[in-house]
């Protein structure tokens, strides 16, 4: 079994993935360092110099080669990766996967990307107002998407409560 973290960036994938792993005694995967690892680059390298495009595809290659390898694995994947060639509905169909939808408040989210530059989808925002309408839109498109997992989780401010609303359910 492994569980498969889907959720808008900094929704928390990352940080819930890796103390949810330590907590069942599973390995934590994070597709975009897993990529990074790979390519020899980093996921904001990769968008300038190839483009969104190429990189999504680059998320379906190694997400297919983590899946078909592991077993009792956290995977957290990037915020748009169930959102291209039909990850979501494939995922759903493995036996061995659960995808889990970390649904996190607007208002969180903005106040966690304001501070990261880092991102290379939000790199050209530079006020909170314009941040918060690019996010909600982003969710509005991506929710379809999102939704389809498996569980859904309200994510909290707590990473505890979070986690526990997560063991629960897969109990």
């Amino acid at each position: 079994m492994n569980l498969v973290l889907v959720g808008y960036m900094a929704s928390g994938k990352s940080t819930i993935g890796k103390k949810l792993a330590k907590i069942m005694d599973y390995e934590f995967i994070d597709l975009d360092e897993y990529i990074e690892t790979k390519e020899n680059l980093s996921v904001s390298q990769i968008f300038k110099t190839k483009g969104e495009i190429h990189f999504r595809k680059l998320e379906q290659l190694y997400l297919k080669e983590i899946v078909s390898t592991v077993n009792k694995s956290v995977i957290s994947l990037g915020g748009g990766t169930p959102c291209f060639y039909d990850t979501m509905t494939w995922l759903n169909a493995l036996e061995n996967i659960t995808t889990i939808y970390l649904k996190t408040n607007l208002d969180i989210l903005v106040n966690r990307l304001y501070k990261d530059n880092s991102r290379p989808l939000i790199s050209h925002i530079n006020s909170k107002l314009e941040l918060r309408d690019f996010v909600a839109k982003h969710i509005f498109e991506r929710s379809y998407f999102y939704n389809q997992a498996k569980i859904v989780i309200e994510s909290t401010t707590s990473k505890e409560e979070t986690i526990d609303n997560i063991i629960f359910k897969l109990i």
